[in-house]
């Protein structure tokens, strides 16, 4: 007996770039014993065969169910608006590289069971390709020029050209495809230039380039003894500020010290007005307490031990003392010396 037959059986196989579109086919045909509901379902079986299958997308009942697995909504649907028809193929927009695997296009109309897997890989382009120089781009050295892709899928290949003068790769040039690596020997002046490289795989490329010049060697001996100057100076400048800063600070603690000395350890000086006046003072004292019977004894002092400063003082400041009208004989020339005699006023106070 003739049953239900899935058609579309020439490609299980296919491979796409990310971002575009496919199409993977599921066609069939229906036979007169199948009498029960259509329902067409694909499925994506994961690798790991312990995990479950995940039904993306189903047809039952002129329905489409679409809603099962989140990562796919709105990118998966069928290609055929009425699968009924005999098509159940199934397109995926926007391809991602996590759509990566194996699917399975399930049709079922009772009593008929027919069932179809197809594999698709979704490949990533090269892309954020940077190229670069290792070692030193000296004549006589090895350089090498290395290129690397920060997306793509394997397997990349990695190809390099030359872009400015010949554009030949020198004679010594050791080109590695899986790795990137471009190594230049026994450089010369003649390898200077533009260089270019082409990461590719099976889906697209992606370019970048370096500039690579070459030069005599730099004679280090100069830069090493120049290093060894700079260094002294430096040192000499460091060290002359350092002493400069000593100096000053041992100056600045001597001052302090001297000025501490000389306000704790050596009194004020004593002026000479205040020594004669507290002398005075104490004449004055000893004047007012005179009487007769001690007038005897003050006319013994000898003049002697009267102090021999000399000072001012204004008559107003003491009233008891006035100056006398009547000019005082100069005594120093008669050879006498001055004795005060003390007078007693009428009312028997002493003068």
């Amino acid at each position: 007996t003739r049953s239900l037959t899935i058609t579309s059986t020439d490609q299980s196989m296919f491979e796409k770039a990310q971002g575009e579109k496919v199409t993977l086919p599921c066609t069939f045909e229906l036979s007169e014993e199948d009498e029960g509901p259509l329902d067409i379902e694909w499925v994506l079986i994961p690798a790991d065969n312990q995990k479950r299958e995940l039904i993306i997308i189903m047809y039952s009942v002129d329905r489409v169910y679409d809603q099962y697995y989140a990562a796919t909504t709105r990118r998966m649907q069928f290609t055929n608006l009425d699968p009924k028809s005999g098509d159940g193929s199934l397109d995926i927009l926007n391809l991602k590289a996590a759509d990566t695997g194996t699917y399975q296009c399930k049709v079922k109309k009772a009593p008929g069971v027919q069932s179809k897997k197809i594999q698709l890989t979704v490949l990533v382009k090269p892309a954020r390709t940077k190229c670069s120089i290792e070692g030193s781009q000296e004549i006589g050295k090895d350089v090498t020029l290395k290129c690397v892709s920060q997306e793509g899928s394997p397997l990349l290949s990695y190809d390099w050209r030359r872009v400015s003068g010949t554009q030949n790769l020198p004679a010594t040039s050791v080109l590695n495809k899986n790795t990137g690596e471009l190594l230049l020997k026994n450089a010369s002046r003649e390898y200077s230039g533009r260089y270019n490289c082409v990461a590719s795989n099976r889906v697209g490329t992606d370019e970048c380039s370096v500039e690579l010049n070459v030069t005599p060697p730099v004679n280090t001996a100069a830069i090493i003894i120049g290093g060894i100057i700079g260094t002294l100076l430096g040192l000499s400048v460091l060290c002359s500020i350092i002493f400069c800063f000593c100096k000053k600070h041992r100056e600045k603690k001597y001052e302090k010290e001297v000025h501490h000395d000389i306000r704790e350890d050596v009194p004020p000086p004593k002026s000479r007005s205040s020594t004669a006046r507290s002398y005075i003072g104490s004449n004055r004292s000893s004047l007012g307490s005179m009487s007769p019977s001690n007038m005897e004894a003050y006319t013994k002092t000898p003049y002697s031990q009267v102090p021999s400063e000399d000072f001012e003082r204004a008559p107003a400041q003491n009233p008891a003392f006035a100056p006398s009208k009547v000019a005082a004989p100069n005594l120093s020339r008669m050879g006498a010396v001055p004795v005060m005699i003390p007078a007693q006023s009428k009312d028997g106070s002493i003068v």
